[in-house]
């Protein structure tokens, strides 16, 4: 458990999400970051009887260890209609179906931006709930609205009151995973 494990709830090739997580990545120092573009982990929609006819795919099965081993996650969560993508929530249920208790004991740094005024904060609030239902604890969240006039992908976080927020959340993460 010498790594955190950071990863967008979106399998997009383009995800926003993913990029926020990756920028956040890059911030962390002295403890090893493994970031995964879950636009690879092709998972097919949750069903019982996809599971009982196949039963749970390697990639899952690894994925699943990986976030048990990290001491830490960071997930940036999109935003559907007001709520996380399909693809985050179809992750948590096959995710679950492994072990109920997967996020036990996870300190997690929890995100999320759009390209509107509320930064997902929809999403964000219903994948906090989420996460906490499967015992992962939620250090710090974030939200950055207007992801194109606020993020910069050469740069980071442009505006300078959010990097400011974001930096402490990040700071507040570290320290609780230390």
């Amino acid at each position: 458990m010498n790594y955190v494990l950071a990863f967008a709830g979106s399998n997009s090739s383009i995800s926003i999400n993913y990029k926020l997580v990756k920028y956040t990545s890059s911030l962390i120092s002295g403890t090893e970051v493994r970031l995964r573009n879950m636009a690879k982990y092709p998972f097919p929609m949750y069903s019982y009887d996809v599971e009982k006819e196949n039963g749970y795919s390697n990639s899952l099965v690894e994925f699943k260890n990986e976030i048990s081993n990290a001491k830490g996650l960071i997930i940036a969560v999109s935003e559907h209609n007001s709520y996380p993508s399909a693809y985050f929530k179809n992750t948590m249920d096959w995710l679950s179906r492994l072990d109920s208790k997967f996020l036990v004991d996870k300190k997690i740094l929890l995100m999320s931006t759009s390209t509107g005024g509320r930064g997902a904060i929809g999403a964000l609030e219903v994948a906090e709930k989420m996460i906490t239902r499967f015992q992962g604890t939620v250090v710090e969240t974030f939200s950055l609205p207007r992801y194109g006039d606020n993020f910069d992908e050469n740069t980071g976080i442009t505006n300078a009151d959010l990097a400011k927020i974001h930096s402490e959340k990040v700071s507040s993460f570290v320290k609780a995973i230390s």
